[in-house]
C-alpha cells in the first residue's frame, strides 16, 4: 500500500498535480521511515528527488537524493547508485551546484552503471555527460563517450533514453 501511495503520488506530478503529488511521494516515505523499511528507499527517493528538483525545489531535491545514497552506504542496496549520482549530477546543473561537481557525479554514475553492467543506467550517465561536455564546446569527447554506450544497444529503440541519446549523438555530429 505504501508503495501504491508513492507510485500514485508521482503520477498525480507527472500529471501537472504537483504539490498534491509530492505530498503524497512525502506521506509513503515517511511511512516506509515509521517501520524502517528500506528495501526500495532509494529508489524512492531517487523518484521524490526527481520530481522535487522538476518542480523547482532544487534544495529539497538535492537532500532527498544526498538520503538516498546514505540508505545506499547504510544497506549496501546498490541496484539504483548510479542513478542517484546521475541525478544529483541533473541537480546540481539546475543551481545547487557547479559544471565540475555534476561532472563528478555523472562519472561516479558511469562507473558504478559500468561496474553493474547496467546497461540501461549507462546509458543514462553517459548521455547526461556527453549533453554537459558537449555544451562546454567538447563535442568530440561527448561522442566518444556516448558512441560506444549507445552502440551496445540492439533493440529498444523506442525507449525515451535511448532516443535521447540519439538525438544528442546526431546533434554532435
Amino acid at each position: 500500500m505504501r508503495w501504491g501511495t508513492l507510485l500514485r503520488g508521482w503520477a498525480l506530478a507527472e500529471l501537472g498535480e504537483v504539490d498534491r503529488g509530492i505530498a503524497q511521494m512525502q506521506e509513503s516515505l515517511a511511512a516506509h521511515r515509521a517501520i524502517r523499511q528500506l528495501i526500495i528507499f532509494p529508489y524512492e527517493l531517487g523518484l521524490l528527488a526527481a520530481t522535487l528538483a522538476k518542480a523547482g525545489r532544487i534544495d529539497e531535491g538535492l537532500a532527498a537524493v544526498q538520503e538516498a545514497l546514505a540508505v545506499v552506504a547504510a544497506t549496501d542496496q546498490r541496484f539504483y547508485e548510479a542513478e542517484l549520482y546521475r541525478q544529483r549530477g541533473e541537480i546540481l546543473l539546475r543551481g545547487a551546484g557547479t559544471p565540475p561537481e555534476a561532472e563528478v557525479c555523472f562519472r561516479q554514475a558511469l562507473a558504478v552503471a559500468g561496474r553493474q553492467q547496467a546497461k540501461s543506467l549507462e546509458l543514462r550517465a553517459a548521455t547526461s555527460l556527453a549533453r554537459l561536455w558537449g555544451e562546454q564546446g567538447k563535442g568530440g569527447e561527448a561522442r566518444d563517450l556516448l558512441a560506444p554506450v549507445y552502440g551496445w544497444f540492439t533493440e529498444g529503440f523506442e525507449t525515451a533514453d535511448v532516443r535521447a541519446a540519439k538525438a544528442l549523438l546526431e546533434a554532435l555530429s
